[in-house]
C-alpha cells in the first residue's frame, strides 16, 4: 500500500476509516458514517470525477458534495471556498479526536467478542467524572451545545455569554460528564443544565456526544441529576423532547429513565416528569467507577 512508502507523508494511522475497494462510493460513506459512529450530513465527499460526484449527490443529499472541477491546480482553492474544514474554536478534545475515533474501532472489534451486549459494556472498564460546570470547561460545553444534533433533547443553541450566565446563575443546576474506559479517555462528552423554580427543576438542556452512545452514560448523568436536586430540596424534575430531524433516537429517552408522560403537542413536542418523593434506586450499571466532583 502506498501508505508503506518511506516518502510517503501520510501513514495508515493517520485515517479514522479507510476504505479501498469496488463497491459504490455512496455504500462506502454510508459504511464510515456508521464506523464513526457520526451523522452523513457531517460528511463532505470530493471527487475528481463529476459522474460520481453526481451519484453520491443524488443518492445521499445530505452529504456535502463540492464541484471542485477537474484541474488539478484549482482543488485546493475550491474545497478552501466552501468552509468545510475551518475552525472556529480549539478545545483539548479535537486535538485527540483522531484518537478518539480510532479507539472507537478497538471498541467495535472488542464487541464482536461477546454475545451479550451487557457483558461488553462491563467488559469495558468504564469510569466517569460528573459534577457541575467548571470555569474550564465552559469552552467545551459551549462547543457541544452548538453542534450536538442526535443526543440532544431540546436542541437548543447558546452563546458563550449565555453559557457563563448560567454557569454563573444560582438557581441553576449544571453537570457535565467525562468518561474513560480501558481503550481511552473519551473527554467532556455529556451536558446537563436546567433551573430550579421552587422544588421543581426543569431540565433546559440535555446532550451527548454521538461516540459515546449506548454505554449507559446518560443513566450516571441522571444519577448525578438527582444527587444535586436532593441536595437542593427538589421534589419534581421536569424534562421536555423537541423532535428535530436529527435527534430522533432520543426520542423515547425519557421514558426509558422512568419518567411519566405530561403532555405530548401536536408538533411532538413532549413533556415528563419524574418524583423524587420516594427513595430513588440509581440506574448507572456499566459504569465501574463514578467521581462526583
Amino acid at each position: 500500500m502506498g501508505f508503506e512508502h518511506p516518502d510517503s507523508v501520510l501513514r495508515a494511522s493517520d485515517f479514522a476509516a479507510f476504505f479501498a475497494n469496488w463497491k459504490p462510493k455512496s455504500e462506502n460513506i454510508i459504511t464510515i458514517a456508521k464506523e464513526l459512529n457520526i451523522g452523513l450530513d457531517s460528511l463532505v465527499f470530493i471527487d475528481d470525477n463529476p459522474a460520481e460526484r453526481h451519484l453520491v449527490k443524488s443518492q445521499l443529499p445530505m452529504v456535502a458534495v463540492p464541484d471542485i472541477g477537474s484541474d488539478v491546480e484549482q482543488f485546493i482553492g475550491r474545497i478552501e471556498r466552501y468552509r468545510y474544514f475551518e475552525t472556529i474554536s480549539l478545545v483539548p478534545e479535537d486535538m485527540a479526536k483522531s484518537s478518539h475515533y480510532l479507539d472507537n474501532q478497538k471498541r467495535t472489534e472488542i464487541m464482536d467478542q461477546f454475545h451479550d451486549y451487557d457483558e461488553y459494556l462491563r467488559s469495558l472498564d468504564m469510569r466517569a467524572e460528573i459534577g457541575p460546570w467548571k470555569e474550564v470547561y465552559l469552552d467545551r460545553i459551549f462547543q457541544l451545545c452548538n453542534k450536538t444534533n442526535q443526543f440532544n433533547l431540546m436542541t437548543h443553541r447558546y452563546t458563550m455569554a449565555e453559557i457563563q450566565a448560567i454557569h454563573d446563575n444560582p438557581s441553576s443546576i449544571t453537570l457535565y460528564g467525562k468518561l474513560s474506559d480501558l481503550f481511552g479517555d473519551n473527554g467532556l462528552v455529556s451536558v446537563l443544565f436546567g433551573h430550579c423554580h421552587g422544588a421543581v427543576f426543569s431540565i433546559e438542556t440535555w446532550l451527548m456526544s454521538c461516540r459515546v452512545l449506548k454505554r449507559g452514560m446518560e443513566l450516571a448523568m441522571l444519577d448525578g441529576l438527582v444527587a444535586q436536586c436532593q441536595a437542593r430540596g427538589v421534589k419534581e424534575i421536569l424534562g421536555q423532547y423537541r423532535p428535530t430531524e436529527k435527534n430522533a433516537i432520543v426520542a423515547d429517552h425519557f421514558e426509558k429513565l422512568g419518567f411519566q408522560l405530561v403532555h405530548r403537542q401536536a408538533s411532538g413536542v413532549a413533556t415528563w416528569r419524574m418524583l423524587l418523593d420516594s427513595p430513588f434506586q440509581p440506574r448507572n450499571r456499566y459504569i465501574r467507577e463514578v467521581t462526583y466532583a
